[in-house]
C-alpha cells in the first residue's frame, strides 16, 4: 500500500541523478516513507544521529541558527540531508543519495528543497 508521503518521495526521483530518497524523524531515526534505492538514501538512525552530531558541534564552535543541511561527497555518489521544520513535532529529515556523474549537485539539491513542501502537504 501506497502511502502520500511514500507518492511524494517518489515524485522526488525526478531530479536529475538522485537515486533514493527517504524522510526520517530527525531525532528518533524512524523512517517515515522511503523511494528509490532504499540503501542509497542512507539509514534513517545514522543520519539522525549524524546531522544531531553536526548541529552539536556547528553550536560548540559558535554558530547560530538550526541545521539546514549537511553534504557528503565522495568519487561515485552524494549524499544530502536536508533539515525539514514542520508546525509540530520533531523535525524532519530529507535525505537523498545521488549518482555523482548524473547529478548537478546544486540543482539537484535546490531541487529538493523546493519540493520538500510536496512531501508534507
Amino acid at each position: 500500500m501506497t502511502t502520500a508521503v511514500d507518492a511524494s518521495l517518489v515524485r522526488l526521483l525526478d531530479s536529475p541523478g538522485v537515486t533514493g530518497v527517504a524522510l526520517v524523524d530527525a531525532v528518533t531515526g524512524l523512517t517515515y516513507g522511503v523511494a528509490g534505492n532504499v540503501e542509497e538514501a542512507g539509514d534513517g538512525a545514522d543520519c539522525a544521529e549524524l546531522a544531531a552530531l553536526i548541529a552539536e558541534r556547528l553550536g560548540r564552535a559558535g554558530a547560530e541558527g538550526e541545521l539546514e543541511s549537511v553534504i557528503m561527497t565522495s568519487t561515485r555518489r552524494h549524499q544530502v540531508l536536508l533539515a525539514v521544520e514542520r508546525p509540530a513535532g520533531d523535525p524532519l529529515l530529507l535525505t537523498a543519495g545521488m549518482d555523482r556523474e548524473r547529478a548537478n549537485l546544486a540543482l539537484a539539491t535546490r531541487s529538493l528543497a523546493d519540493r520538500v513542501a510536496e512531501v508534507l502537504a
